[in-house]
C-alpha cells in the first residue's frame, strides 16, 4: 500500500498561498468561469508540487469557487442562472438582518475599516479596474458580517459573496451599477448611527439593486490561456 503524503506546516502554508492567489484572480475576474485549472501549469507558475496544487484546488472547491470534475480536472466554477438566483435570494435573507446586528455592535474602528473599503473601491473604479472594485465591494459586505459578530452566518455570507463574484462575472449587464456608491455610503452612515432598522432596509434595497443589474441568461464560455493570465498576475 502506498503511503499517504504527510501534511507539514510548510506544505500547508504553500497550499494556502496558492489558494489565496487563485481566489484573488477569480474574485477580480481575471480568470473567467469554466476556465480549466491545470495542476501542472499552476505548479510550474507558483513553483509548488502537484500535491500542494491539488490541496489548494480542493480548498477552493469547498467554498464553491472551483468545480472538480471526475476524469476531467478542475475548473473555475460556473453558476447556472438558477444557482445565481438562489445565491442572491440567500443573500437577501441573511444580509439585511446582519446589517441590523452590525448597527448594534459597531465600533469607531469598524467604521474606519468600512470607509477605507469604499475609498479603495473608488480608487479601483477611477483606475478602470472593475474586477478589483467588485472584489472590494464583496469584502465590504463580508466586513459588515464580521461586525455583526455572528460567526455561523458570517461563514455562509462569505461563501455567498464568493459565489456572487462568479455570478457577476457571468451575468453582469449594467456596469453603471458599479458607480452607484451611494448605497455603501448610506449603509455605513446608518451603521455608524446605530440605526438598526434603516441599516436593514438599506441593505435589502441594495441587494435588490444588485440583482436587477444581472441578466440571468446562459452565456458562452470564453477560452482563456491559464499560463498567460496567472503569470501576468504573479508579476
Amino acid at each position: 500500500m502506498q503511503a499517504k503524503p504527510i501534511s507539514t506546516p510548510k506544505s500547508q502554508d504553500a497550499t494556502q498561498k496558492v489558494a489565496d492567489a487563485l481566489a484573488l484572480v477569480i474574485h477580480e475576474h481575471r480568470l473567467a468561469p469554466s476556465t480549466k485549472l491545470g495542476e501542472d501549469e499552476i505548479g510550474e507558475i507558483y513553483k509548488v508540487s502537484r500535491t500542494v496544487v491539488r490541496a489548494a484546488l480542493q480548498s477552493l472547491a469547498h467554498v464553491q469557487l472551483v468545480e472538480i470534475q471526475r476524469n476531467k480536472g478542475a475548473f473555475v466554477a460556473s453558476p447556472t442562472p438558477r444557482e445565481a438566483r438562489e445565491v442572491f435570494e440567500a443573500r437577501a435573507l441573511l444580509e439585511p438582518r446582519t446589517a441590523r446586528s452590525a448597527a448594534s455592535r459597531v465600533t469607531p474602528r469598524d467604521i474606519e475599516i468600512l470607509k477605507d473599503h469604499i475609498a479603495q473601491e473608488h480608487l479601483a473604479l477611477d483606475a478602470g479596474d472593475n474586477g478589483r472594485a467588485i472584489n472590494l465591494s464583496g469584502r465590504f459586505h463580508i466586513e459588515i458580517a464580521r461586525i455583526a459578530d455572528q460567526d455561523t452566518i458570517s461563514q455562509f455570507i462569505e461563501t455567498l459573496i464568493a459565489r456572487s463574484s462568479l455570478v457577476i462575472a457571468l451575468y453582469w449587464r449594467r456596469e453603471s451599477a458599479l458607480c452607484e456608491s451611494h448605497a455603501h455610503h448610506a449603509l455605513v452612515q446608518s451603521i455608524a448611527d446605530g440605526d438598526e432598522q434603516n441599516a436593514e432596509e438599506l441593505m435589502r434595497s441594495h441587494l435588490v439593486d444588485l440583482n436587477s443589474a444581472l441578466d440571468l441568461r446562459d452565456r458562452p464560455v470564453r477560452a482563456q490561456n491559464l499560463r498567460e493570465l496567472l503569470q501576468a498576475t504573479d508579476q
